[in-house]
């Protein structure tokens, strides 16, 4: 991470390859009819790695922010190249065979930008997503690249307003629930879905989009404060700009992604997520990104950092407020700065600034006098972080526990089995759960789904009906930044591939108690290897699809569901 010297470093070290000495005539030929000058072939090349789609209200603007990072680029003296890939809406994905598509996304994305900054030997890489997978898409791209890049996050979106209340996607999701028992008509069920999504941004609540941009940000991949940013401010467009002139910096000072993302800059990111009561996809995607540098994290590391950590953001799902509020309230680096203060983060690790976190927070703000987004040190919303780690006989390789906002976080009731996320759905929305059950949905993991669904239609239906205390759920599958009540996912192994959860039936007594950590079932490993001594996993559908070569190659949750 030597400082460059004058004369004594080339910044265009990588793109040399393909623009430099009299045999490189026909590359530079191809490159002059996109753009390129005679100076140009000199100065190093940084592909900007867009997310832009016409397909979600997240990602619509960033072609806007693509060009803000291209000006960027260009006054630092960098050559910029804005090249697309991919991306998925969960929330327009939610709730049918769609859903099945949106994980294997990530790895798409990975593979696609990695793709082309390697064959086009960019020397640095910015790349900006706006989605729950485009964003540790992009960062295990930028892990596996390992040369200079910045994240930039496209921004949250700002909250609708119906009846004089703040709504979001949740709110549309839940209000589905509520029609069903009978709480509010088809005019008021259209009033909020009209409401709901006012433009560009991502979902605002600390689901999994704000949740992956503040871990970011913690990580030290992202600019300082650009995760609380909304989407449609200058401050979202300047943020861009200046990504794109960082990035030539770290060229210039020869810092890439592995200096910056080691394992104490892991351990800040999962302190982050976890004081912002942030969705259970942090644990999914940051062991994903981790796993391409072959770095040592694992579900224990969240376990260990969870009972040191407390919840102090009263953030939606579980809370009251959305990131626009928490952007009112000092943004990230104020929540920051409090817990570095607090002694909970590594201030020594390397940021894409050039400086350590400690060093960018000396000058950031303190929280807004008089907030109530974020709570203290000495009065946490809850004193440890609210995911938790489960293990038990349903359990070996663990499951994932939100508790943030819930009251009731032990649960023991009879299984009622339900072999995908349709059966389940539609026992919802005719009643047939009540108070007490453990709903259980299995057969929806990487490989069983494939593609481990989230299950925000059910969850929220649930809630909706006044049930999300009141019922546990369990299941192989995954979970929506959005989810709230009292339910457990990445259950590993899958039932796919002989797990546990395989052997359930009907009226089989199953435990949930968060503050111990277990998962169990009231069976004896006889009884369980008895009952799946018949068992055979069922055929994968979708065999000439993209999710026959996904179930093939993913992993277990356990290890970040990844295909490399």
């Amino acid at each position: 991470m030597a400082e460059q010297q004058p004369g004594k470093r080339s910044l265009n070290l990588r793109s040399q390859v393909m623009t430099g000495g009299p045999e490189r005539a026909p590359n530079r030929s191809m490159m002059r009819a996109v753009g390129f000058t005679d100076e140009d072939f000199n100065k190093p090349i940084i592909g900007v790695a867009s997310t832009w789609a016409e397909t979600s209200p997240c990602n619509i603007h960033i072609n806007r922010l693509a060009e803000k990072v291209r000006e960027g680029v260009r006054v630092a003296g960098g050559v910029p190249q804005i090249f697309n890939t991919i991306t998925v809406s969960d929330g327009i994905a939610m709730g049918h065979e769609g859903m099945k598509y949106s994980l294997p996304s990530r790895e798409l994305i990975a593979d696609s930008i990695e793709l082309v900054a390697n064959a086009h030997r960019h020397d640095g890489v910015v790349a900006i997503g706006g989605c729950d997978k485009n964003m540790p898409g992009c960062l295990m791209a930028l892990a596996r690249l390992n040369i200079p890049a910045v994240f930039v996050y496209g921004g949250t979106i700002m909250p609708g307003t119906c009846g004089g209340r703040d709504v979001d996607i949740v709110s549309v999701f839940e209000a589905v629930g509520q029609y069903s028992a009978g709480k509010i008509g088809l005019e008021e069920l259209r009033a909020v879905e009209v409401s709901a999504i006012p433009g560009a941004g991502a979902c605002g609540g600390m689901y999994t989009a704000n949740t992956m941009a503040s871990a970011i940000e913690a990580l030290g991949m992202s600019l300082p404060g650009g995760a609380s940013m909304p989407a449609v401010t200058s401050r979202k467009s300047d943020d861009c700009y200046a990504a794109g002139q960082a990035v030539v910096r770290l060229i210039e000072k020869g810092i890439t992604p592995r200096d910056i993302m080691t394992k104490e800059a892991f351990e800040n990111a999962i302190t982050f997520g976890l004081a912002l009561g942030g969705s259970t996809n942090l644990v999914l995607h940051l062991l994903a990104i981790a796993r391409q540098m072959a770095l040592p994290l694992t579900l224990d590391d969240f376990d260990r950092i969870g009972r040191r950590v407390p919840h102090l953001a009263d953030l939606k799902p579980g809370g009251q407020f959305a990131m626009t509020d928490l952007d009112r309230a000092g943004g990230t680096q104020a929540v920051l700065k409090l817990l570095l203060e607090g002694g909970l983060l590594h201030g020594n690790v390397m940021t894409v600034t050039g400086k350590t976190l400690a060093e960018n927070l000396e000058s950031a703000p303190g929280l807004t006098p008089n907030q109530k987004v974020v709570h203290g040190f000495d009065n946490p919303l809850f004193p440890t972080g609210p995911l938790v780690i489960l293990r038990g006989n349903l359990a070996p390789e663990g499951a994932v526990c939100k508790i943030a906002g819930l009251t009731k976080i032990v649960h023991t009731g009879p299984a009622k089995v339900f072999n995908g996320e349709e059966a389940t759905f539609d026992a919802i929305m005719k009643n047939e759960i009540v108070a007490g059950d453990v709903v259980v949905i299995r057969y929806e993991g990487p490989k069983g789904g494939p593609g481990m669904r989230e299950m925000l239609a059910v969850t929220a239906a649930l809630v909706g009906q006044g049930l999300g205390e009141d019922v546990a759920l369990i299941t192989d599958g995954r979970f929506s930044g959005g989810t709230h009540g009292l339910v457990v996912g990445h259950v590993a192994p899958e039932a796919q591939v002989r797990g546990p959860i395989a052997a359930l039936r009907n009226g089989d007594i199953i435990t949930l108690d968060a503050p111990n950590n277990i998962l169990k079932v009231d069976l004896t490993a006889e009884e369980i290897e008895a009952r799946l001594a018949d068992w055979q996993a069922p055929e994968i559908p979708h065999s000439t699809s993209v999710l026959s070569k996904y179930a093939k190659l993913v992993t277990s949750a356990a290890e970040g569901a990844i295909t490399i």
